[in-house]
């Protein structure tokens, strides 16, 4: 891979699925997967949302790349991937029940190390990330500070969790109103985030070639984030990069479009070290970044503010 290095040798990784987490008022249990190192103890932990129809068996190449190099990952599957009709009276709040299944998870955190044979205590539940993959890094924004805009344009209510310390928002949605489509009005009407008080620390990717059918914009959109909030310190932006940005779902979800090896690589290897530096493991994050910009042939850029 170009211009980024991991120097920390990769563990062997356990992974058990489902967990299956109390969920009152959701209709039915919350299903995790867990990914986790065999060694190690004081492990920060990484809460990830997956993205529309997929569920908490993908992203395999984040989840275990992060699990080998020292995270307890912990992946929901979230109602919108279960088949839930229109008529459903929790279709109109599924993206709010997405952001309750993280906390929930979280919550659960001694219950879910309980279901990992030999990681009760191993887990630092003082150190907790959020990450998440299109809708998933919505998701994920909610719990760093992010809220979503009424129909009046109003902010909602803040559903930030001070318990989280860091985020990646891989495809982050931007912002909605007139930047929506009318695909993206009719059936996503809560694609309208206000960044304003997403101030926790935060590592922004996105494609340069990733045109949304959610937006009439350009890949630009997927910017936004780090653009309009004080806490995306850092944008990870990959260049030819489609929204899959390279097959980071994994091999479950065939509509991978850009697939590519070495992309893949480098989400793994950036996304790490920016968690690996903001959870206070070590100082990987700035020797990545270095070595990305001072690359021969580089793969991204990025930009840090």
């Amino acid at each position: 891979m170009h211009g980024t290095t991991t120097d920390t040798p990769a563990t062997p990784t356990v992974t058990v699925r489902p967990v299956a987490l109390p969920a009152p008022g959701r209709g039915q249990d919350l299903h995790v997967r867990v990914t986790a190192p065999t060694t190690g103890r004081d492990l920060p932990v990484v809460l990830f949302s997956h993205g529309a129809t997929l569920t908490m068996d993908d992203y395999a190449p984040l989840a275990g790349f992060w699990a080998a190099h020292g995270f307890v990952v912990v992946q929901p599957t979230h109602l919108d991937s279960l088949g839930l009709p229109p008529d459903d009276p929790r279709t109109a709040l599924i993206w709010r029940i997405r952001t309750d299944d993280l906390t929930a998870a979280l919550d659960h955190l001694g219950t879910i190390e309980a279901q990992v044979q030999g990681l009760t205590g191993r887990g630092d539940h003082d150190r907790v990330a959020v990450a998440g993959h299109s809708w998933g890094a919505q998701t994920a924004s909610t719990l760093v500070g992010a809220r979503v805009l009424g129909p009046d344009g109003t902010p909602g209510a803040s559903m930030a969790d001070p318990r989280v310390g860091a985020a990646v928002l891989l495809c982050l949605p931007g912002t909605g109103g007139t930047d929506l489509s009318p695909l993206a009005t009719q059936y996503f009407p809560f694609m309208s985030p206000d960044f304003a008080e997403l101030k926790t620390p935060s590592l922004v990717v996105a494609g340069d070639r990733d045109q949304s059918p959610l937006t009439v914009r350009g890949p630009d959109w997927f910017t936004d984030g780090y653009r309009l909030s004080p806490g995306a310190t850092d944008l990870l932006t990959l260049f030819g990069a489609e929204h899959g940005l390279g097959g980071i779902q994994g091999a479950h979800d065939t509509r991978t479009t850009d697939e590519s090896p070495e992309r893949v690589a480098l989400v793994q290897r950036a996304t790490v070290a920016y968690l690996r530096t903001a959870m206070g493991v070590d100082d990987a994050w700035p020797t990545a970044r270095h070595a990305l910009t001072t690359a021969a042939e580089p793969l991204g850029r990025v930009d840090s503010k």
